[in-house]
């Protein structure tokens, strides 16, 4: 197979992107490092406090996952990536702004509420969901709920605009969940969770009407805006790209 250089500066970009994800953290408010996420949840935890600062707010969870974090080290917390900006024991503390509140779910946490958490991908780990960048698409709701046994079908309404990037046997986050797309609609999925997903994360306390975070695949981002024949964006050809 012929590569073309553009492809090649492709691959190289994602490699680039994991790269980093080896860096060790150098501040503790977020300095443009990208980090990649598995959306294989590793614990839940628990939201300590969320107050005002500013425009945005500031966010205090507690689990035992995180408890030896560094600052600035990103965790993907409801399928959002966030930084560490201070840690006192197995509690951290993360920094939300406008942008995050008005795309995300975090708003309306509160204290108690359950958060599903992931530490960053380091280069060597198993890749065993997907690709997943903690930046959320949009937000979708939870249609219905199909009971079978030990096993539960979602649907989620979604935007149409985020719908139209999802495929049958696909790949999506929600809530941070690496999850396999049963049917995709126009304007809504499908999914089935086991009972170990319902058991681990806090996808199995989900009721009709609640909202999730979503991410769609990668790569759909890439080749469907390949596809509609668009201008390639400003950081496909930053720093050299051909």
């Amino acid at each position: 197979m012929v590569s073309s250089p553009h492809a090649t500066w492709r691959l190289s970009h994602a490699f680039s992107r994991f790269r980093r994800c080896r860096e060790p953290p150098k501040d503790p408010v977020r300095d443009g490092r990208e980090t990649m996420f598995t959306g294989l949840v590793a614990a839940v935890g628990r939201v300590i406090s969320s107050r005002g600062e500013g425009a945005g707010r500031r966010l205090a969870v507690a689990a035992a996952l995180v408890a030896d974090a560094e600052l600035g080290e990103s965790v993907c917390v409801g399928g959002c990536c966030l930084s560490v900006v201070a840690r006192d024991g197995d509690t951290v503390e993360f920094q939300l702004g406008p942008e995050t509140l008005a795309r995300t779910t975090l708003a309306a946490l509160g204290p108690g509420s359950r958060v599903n958490l992931e530490r960053s991908l380091r280069l060597s780990d198993r890749l065993g969901g997907h690709l997943v960048t903690g930046h959320v698409d949009g937000v979708g709701r939870l249609a219905t709920r199909q009971v079978d046994g030990d096993w539960v079908t979602c649907r989620f309404a979604a935007p149409p605009e985020l719908a139209r990037q999802l495929a049958a046997k696909g790949s999506v986050a929600v809530d941070g969940v690496s999850l396999t797309v049963v049917e995709a609609g126009s304007d809504s999925f499908t999914v089935a969770l086991i009972p170990h997903t319902l058991a681990e994360t806090t996808l199995g306390d989900l009721a009709v009407g609640d909202a999730v975070n979503l991410e769609t695949d990668l790569i759909c981002k890439y080749v469907a805006r390949l596809l509609a024949g668009g201008s390639a964006p400003a950081e496909w050809t930053a720093g050299g790209a051909p």
